[in-house]
């Protein structure tokens, strides 16, 4: 009885191991590829067989295809994506997870305790680095080191005669194909991996407690219960992206389908092929895993579109409802993977920006023709931007809990900064429809000279709106200096324009009502280009300081120059 517990604590440690191994393998690579990660999605085209590509690649630097799915769901839900996208990635993806099978199945070969040493060699490269690189890949290297040490746990456990004796007989008398399946969905589902109910098939099928025959069988069930994860996912989610979790599971129930009534049929056969490949039983299972993927991709990558479609019948559209406040970037869903979280949330950033400057441009409208036809426009606007500058705050602060890069844990905490500067900036908007109301109630209109040269504070406020969101999209700090000199150039005209403004009051061509509502613009777009330097700045300094990014900048190129002299 006790061995018989030991050995159960055993192959729970080893599971506990291994799956600590593969979220660490994830989370390594995941940090370590995040600027190529972000390239990769960037990529993503109609052309069905690059974005094959970018699913495999994607998933092979996440380890899971699970997490790959549920991030293009995500994607879809925030309308980033289509459909026929999605299909070709979750195919991609489903080819990319047969390479953690494949390095499970490595236990098999004598190298496998070999392969433990790395836990050792990834922990010394993260104690003895200093580089923030070195350390990234050091834990991708302890991840990949743990999963060996896990599966040694797990076998060992398997290798105890009650253990190995009680499950060898349970899988001779349950030989039926469609229970084999039933129990790789259900154990799959439970684990929500694929991947670690992978590794516990290559362990028995290594101690022989499942014959190949059967094992075949199981593996075709993990590939339908992998889906579980996706379909929950999708709960709450747009239309789109259930209809892309449907497609995961339509491909994978497909390809089962196809491969139960062939294997059924020349069971023997297959199993022959498959010890004629590799004498390891592990390699035996990973190879079996990469041909199901491979040849089901092959098969289904001329029928997509009719894959999309059938997905499109089974969920049916729903009303769409212009009214409903949404994020247009950023999903829950693509927190799974940090890196490509940063990305999103940026563009989502962005956004609001685009969003406010446009909107300032209807205010001001507003205040120079007396038109008031945008009012509705323009407060139903400020509503998004409130909407979205809450949402991104709610965000960024899941983020903060994430695995991130030293890089990326300054982003986050400079774009709190930023989604402020956006939102006082989108509130001037509401303000200068109020001066136009209250314009329009009481009769007053500006001169001509004073629209003028409003029209030319404005013109130059907009021309550094588009600079201050070029510099926070491509990060050029080349351009922060043209940014200060703008400001300073507002600063300057809202001197020289209160300075003519108190001419025309004095001159008798401007009345006093005139002239509050006129220092009230002109001093709300000096506050705007103050909110746009900040926003510039965040690139450099978090708190979106002139005077903290100038001296960082001074101190680099200083240390440069140093260095080049040296």
């Amino acid at each position: 009885m006790a061995e018989l517990i030991k050995a159960i604590v055993m192959l729970l440690a080893g599971l506990g191991v291994l799956m600590t191994g593969m979220k660490m393998l994830s989370d390594g690579l995941g940090r370590s590829a995040g600027g190529r990660m972000r390239k990769l999605f960037g990529k993503i085209s109609n052309n069905r067989f690059a974005s094959i590509g970018v699913g495999a690649v994607a998933t092979v630097l996440v380890s899971s295809s699970a997490a790959t799915t549920v991030m293009v769901i995500g994607f879809v839900n925030a309308g980033l994506m289509t459909l026929l996208q999605a299909t070709a990635i979750i195919m991609g993806a489903n080819i990319g997870t047969t390479l953690t099978g494949v390095i499970i199945a490595l236990s098999g070969f004598s190298l496998s305790s070999y392969m433990a040493v790395l836990a050792f060699i990834g922990v010394v490269m993260n104690m003895v680095s200093k580089n923030d690189t070195v350390k990234k890949v050091g834990s991708a290297v302890t991840g990949l080191g743990l999963m060996f040490v896990g599966l040694s746990f797990m076998s060992d456990a398997f290798n105890t005669q009650k253990i190995s004796s009680a499950l060898n007989s349970v899988f001779l008398k349950v030989d039926f194909p469609l229970v084999l399946i039933l129990i790789g969905i259900v154990c799959t589902a439970l684990f929500q991996s694929s991947a670690a109910m992978t590794a516990i098939l290559v362990t028995m099928t290594g101690a022989g407690i499942i014959p190949m025959q059967s094992a075949l069988f199981v593996v075709l069930g993990t590939n339908i219960g992998t889906c579980v994860t996706a379909i929950l996912a999708s709960f709450g989610a747009s239309t789109n992206a259930k209809r892309t979790a449907v497609i995961h599971l339509l491909f994978n129930a497909i390809g089962t389908v196809v491969f139960t009534t062939f294997i059924w049929i020349f069971r023997r056969q297959a199993v022959w092929l498959l010890c004629a490949m590799s004498s390891s039983p592990q390699m035996q299972v990973a190879l079996f895993h990469v041909f199901f993927n491979v040849i089901t991709t092959a098969l289904l990558v001329p029928f997509m579109k009719p894959l999309t479609k059938l997905a499109t019948l089974l969920v049916r559209d729903k009303k769409n409802d212009d009214s409903v406040l949404k994020m247009y970037y950023i999903d829950d869903r693509i927190l799974q993977t940090p890196v490509i979280a940063v990305a999103q949330v940026l563009k989502e950033v962005s956004n609001m920006a685009v969003m406010a400057r446009d909107n300032l441009g209807r205010g001001f409208d507003a205040i120079a023709s007396g038109n008031l036809g945008e009012r509705e426009k323009i407060l139903q606007t400020e509503e998004k931007i409130n909407f979205v500058n809450k949402g991104v705050a709610r965000y960024l602060i899941k983020m903060s809990s994430l695995s991130l890069s030293r890089s990326d844990e300054k982003l986050v905490g400079a774009l709190h900064h930023v989604i402020g500067d956006i939102e006082r900036i989108g509130d001037h908007a509401e303000n200068f429809l109020e001066e136009a109301e209250q314009m329009h109630e009481n009769g007053i209109t500006f001169s001509d000279d004073a629209l003028g040269e409003l029209a030319n504070m404005y013109d130059k406020v907009k021309y550094m709106f588009e600079r201050s969101i070029y510099v926070f999209e491509n990060r050029d700090e080349k351009a922060l200096q043209e940014i200060s000199d703008l400001e300073s150039e507002v600063d300057m005209l809202k001197r020289v324009l209160g300075n003519n403004h108190i001419m025309r009051l004095n001159n008798g061509n401007c009345s006093v009502e005139c002239g509050t509502h006129f220092y009230a613009i002109i001093s709300a777009l000096e506050r705007v280009a103050d909110h746009l330097t900040n926003v510039a700045f965040s690139i450099k300094s978090p708190s979106g300081s002139q005077l903290e990014a100038m001296e960082k900048i001074a101190k680099e190129q200083a240390r440069k120059h140093h260095g080049a002299a040296v």
